[in-house]
């Protein structure tokens, strides 16, 4: 009851704003209209008191002081829009570069973002307005130069914490390069934040208008509120019963225009979350199809780790002298534990390696094409293309509000040039052979059960027909039977595709069942690699055989309860 009383609350509140804007609005489009005089000429004696032909009387000069006020929502609201529009603008561009791009230009953004937020913002307006001079365009820049700054940390922040998110990373590994990621998983998501904080900006927009209207830093050719509530001052409205009719109702017009925006910008704002929505229109994109070349230099395997070193900061180990290769059809095991270097390995086949590692020396040739000597726009040309990741997370790499056919759509057209049925169609088939019925593309990923979440990321991996697919912990979160059912799919795809499959686990007695070799990792070196059967049978490294013998086993468990 508490929350459905909140929310009809916070309804009710909005349509107030709503309609208080509505009404300003329609005053300030309809001024010419609405005011019974020209605000600009002498109609009346001065200091008329209010009369049926003038409501609210005159001022010092005999201008009639309603027609004042109806055209000046014109200039009030106008220098308020305006003025939040500019600082959203920049505050959003700051802010999402920011948190996206990270390294120099975050700091350097935020250091600008922390000077203008630590000085008080009305003396800073007033003297920026005074070196500016008085007028509508010093108005609006000032402005809009002391409110930006706050949006800007806000929205940092979220796109911080968005980056990070799985299905971005997935995205990434999918070949999807930054200004598609913000275009179309970024912008939506933050928009709903900006939303409120414009209407929540040109509240104080209007506040300080108003402000420097009556130091005299306004449009003097053009009265706004805040001009009105100066002259009135300047005029010494306040010796005589003037200020009753000449000073109130601006006043009260900027009282209830804050108020307004106020209350639509704070329900607003209520109901704001981060989330990421479904667009409604799918552009084509421009990346024509990637046909990279298999050099001379690896004839063979599409996956080749030569001699991989990686370390994190500047002592910490992540992979040592890593070496091993992927022939095609052929299904290698990582295995290791936490910590081993295992995942290091499987994102630097990628190009995923987060900020703070780097490659030392070695090669990883993606079909025959180095990795680490790729340029980024090379990278993700490869991703997704010619080698492909089958995330950890199945739940966490799609995104939420999105339906799993859409984004089987999208991992298509990253790379190919197509129409939305062609990419339909293709969905329609990789659903069909990681064993899912064409009527789940329409379901979202909440919809689908742990297993069946793991087999459209498994369908999203093959979307492009790839050479090399990195599995992660594929079958992570699983109970026994689906991560039995996964595997299997992973093992049978990769026969009838000649994949070049590495998985990486940590589950010793599953992937020996299925896999052609097994290589071990300890502490960032790999200590040893072989055939499935000679690892689980005649391990030569003290760890493998201490890992061997550390896996549960269902054989002596069979002989132990046997009658």
């Amino acid at each position: 009851m508490t929350l459905l009383g909140t929310k009809t609350r916070s309804q009710r509140l909005a349509l107030v704003g709503t309609v208080i804007l509505g009404i300003l609005l329609l005053c300030a489009v309809a001024a010419p209209w609405l005011a019974p005089y020209d605000p600009t000429e002498r109609v009346t004696r001065p200091f008329s008191k209010p009369s049926a032909e003038h409501l609210l009387g005159a001022d010092d000069v005999g201008h009639d002081l309603l027609s004042m006020l109806i055209h000046g929502a014109q200039i009030s609201l106008f220098v308020g829009v305006v003025a939040a529009l500019v600082a959203t603008t920049i505050g959003t561009v700051v802010g999402i570069a920011a948190g996206y791009v990270r390294g120099a230009t975050d700091a350097i953004l935020m250091r600008v973002v922390d000077v203008i937020l630590s000085l008080p913002v009305l003396p800073l307006t007033i003297v920026i307005g005074v070196f500016a001079g008085p007028g509508l365009t010093t108005q609006i820049t000032v402005i809009s130069a002391v409110l930006w700054a706050g949006l800007a940390r806000e929205l940092r922040s979220q796109v911080l914490t968005l980056r990070e998110r799985d299905y971005i990373q997935a995205e990434r590994a999918m070949g999807a390069g930054p200004l598609y990621v913000l275009r179309r998983h970024i912008l939506p998501a933050i928009f709903p934040l900006v939303i409120p904080q414009f209407v929540l900006t040109v509240k104080t927009a209007i506040l300080l208008e108003a402000s420097l209207a009556f130091l005299g830093l306004g449009n003097i050719s053009a009265a706004s509120w805040g001009s009105m509530l100066s002259m009135a001052h300047a005029r010494n409205a306040f010796l005589t019963d003037a200020w009753v009719w000449w000073v109130l109702p601006p006043g009260i017009a900027i009282a209830v225009t804050v108020l307004g925006f106020a209350l639509l910008g704070n329900a607003i704002e209520e109901r704001s979350r981060p989330v990421l929505t479904r667009a409604r229109s799918r552009l084509r994109r421009k990346t024509r199809p990637v046909d990279i070349p298999v050099t001379e230099e690896n004839p063979t395997a599409p996956l080749i780790v030569d001699d991989l070193t990686v370390v994190y900061g500047e002592n910490g180990r992540g992979a040592t002298n890593v070496s091993f290769t992927v022939a095609p059809g052929e299904l290698v095991g990582l295995v290791g534990e936490s910590g081993s270097g295992k995942s290091t390995v499987a994102a630097t086949t990628i190009g995923l390696l987060p900020s703070a590692a780097r490659i030392t020396s070695g090669r990883i040739l993606v079909s025959g094409r180095d990795v680490a000597t790729l340029s980024k726009d090379e990278v993700r040309e490869i991703r997704g293309n010619r080698i492909s990741l089958i995330p950890q997370e199945a739940l966490s790499a799609l995104n939420p509000v999105r339906t799993i056919g859409s984004q089987l759509d999208e991992a298509i057209r990253t790379h190919r040039r197509c129409g939305r049925r062609e990419a339909r169609n293709r969905t329609v088939e990789l659903l069909t052979q990681v064993g899912l019925g064409a009527d789940r593309a329409d379901s979202y990923p909440h919809q689908l059960s742990g297993g069946m979440r793991q087999r459209v990321v498994i369908a999203m991996a093959l979307a492009n027909q790839p050479d090399v697919v990195i599995a992660d912990e594929p079958t992570s979160g699983l109970d026994v039977l689906r991560e039995a059912e996964v595997l299997a799919l992973l093992n049978d795809l990769r026969t009838r595709h000649s994949l070049a499959l590495l998985i990486v686990t940590h589950n010793l007695p599953v992937i020996e069942r299925i896999a052609d070799r097994i290589a071990v990792m300890k502490d960032g070196d790999l200590v040893e690699i072989g055939t499935a059967a000679q690892i689980s049978t005649d391990p030569q490294h003290p760890y493998t055989r201490a890992l061997v013998d550390a896996a549960p086993r269902l054989e002596p468990l069979r002989e132990k309860v046997a009658p």
